[in-house]
């Protein structure tokens, strides 16, 4: 008999902190062969609730005691630094007309209150992505190694399918990345929208109808290669943005963009492209048509997004590289 990993919590609360739907391993699995192995169930979404729920703490827990209140002490410190050269926030000549006092005594005018305002809540939003993709990155990369699975040979992806049994690290990976999803729509409609919102929130669905879907269809070595593929580039942005709103120099903004560009191309396009094409050709093999075009579709859709935003991500390397501006991220950071 299996012992249930919940065991010590009542049956109703198990499933929500306790991975479900244990099974006996495989004879001779091919990953991962000193781990515990489970199947896929509809108990899962209450895993995938508790996961949700964590995020939610974790990140507000981050934006509220770590990441504003630095922010607002970076910022302040630079436009006091900025005072004592002389000069204001707009490179104008000091004045304390029209200003008001701070806690430290100095004059800050209500536009460099809104400014520091604006970059602490931008620098503080951006802190969770900041936290989250290097973690998983790294959790995806250890997944993909134990898996059977190799880069440019993409075959291996439908290798000994249907692949039914999930050890418990690629469980937990696909379900926590649900859950992050998930978690990305709730925030795109808790903060204040930008100019991309409605291609966000479309990408963020087709993320979660993708990881649904393959979960579903025991394409669960396909997702997490493509998952991994994902979270690579998304590690610099975020840091990037992060740097820019505390007024980093340009020289470690511009190469914290360049480590996204280059990234995003090689992952989501080099890489991203041929895995599309294998689908195309092998899974009309191994399921019903209309799980087919789901997952096809998805992914097709998701591919124009990324295409659409690499455009915008080159009008920017553009911009830098024929003038005298530094990076910025014309997609999302303006307000709609």
């Amino acid at each position: 008999m299996l012992s249930s990993p919940g065991e010590w919590l009542p049956p109703y609360l198990a499933p929500f902190f306790s991975l479900s739907d244990r099974v006996e391993p495989p004879v001779a699995p091919d990953s991962f062969p000193d781990s515990t192995y489970y199947s896929a169930g509809p108990q899962d979404i209450c895993f995938i609730i508790t996961c949700i729920a964590v995020m939610a703490v974790l990140r507000d827990i981050l934006r509220l005691n770590v990441f504003e209140p630095f922010a607002d002490w970076k910022l302040t410190n630079n436009l006091h630094e900025k005072r004592s050269a002389g000069k204001d926030m707009n490179g104008d000549a000091k004045s304390t007309n029209g200003h008001h006092a701070n806690g430290n005594g100095n004059g800050v005018s209500k536009k460099e209150l809104r400014h520091i305002h604006r970059s602490v809540l931008r620098f503080a939003e951006q802190g969770w992505s900041a936290v989250y993709y290097p973690i998983q990155f790294c959790f995806g990369l250890y997944v993909n190694y134990n898996l059977p699975t190799e880069l440019f040979n993409n075959s291996l992806l439908w290798a000994n399918y249907p692949h039914v049994y999930l050890a418990a690290p690629v469980k937990l990976y696909y379900l926590t990345q649900t859950a992050f999803y998930s978690h990305q729509i709730l925030i795109l409609n808790a903060e204040a929208p930008r100019k991309d919102h409605y291609q966000m929130m479309a990408h963020h669905i087709i993320s979660v109808i993708l990881m649904g879907t393959s979960y579903y269809c025991n394409f669960t070595r396909v997702g997490c290669f493509i998952m991994v593929l994902m979270d690579c580039c998304d590690i610099f942005l975020p840091i990037a943005k992060m740097m820019r709103y505390i007024e980093a120099s340009r020289s470690v903004c511009d190469s914290l963009f360049a480590f996204f560009v280059v990234s995003w191309f090689i992952t989501r396009h080099v890489i991203f492209i041929p895995i599309l094409i294998s689908v195309w050709r092998e899974v009309p093999k191994l399921v019903e048509r209309e799980y087919f075009w789901l997952f096809f579709g998805s992914l097709t859709a998701l591919q124009i997004i990324q295409l659409i935003w690499f455009g915008t991500i080159c009008r920017v390397v553009w911009k830098v590289v024929t003038t005298s501006e530094g990076a910025s991220d014309v997609r999302s950071d303006e307000e709609g």
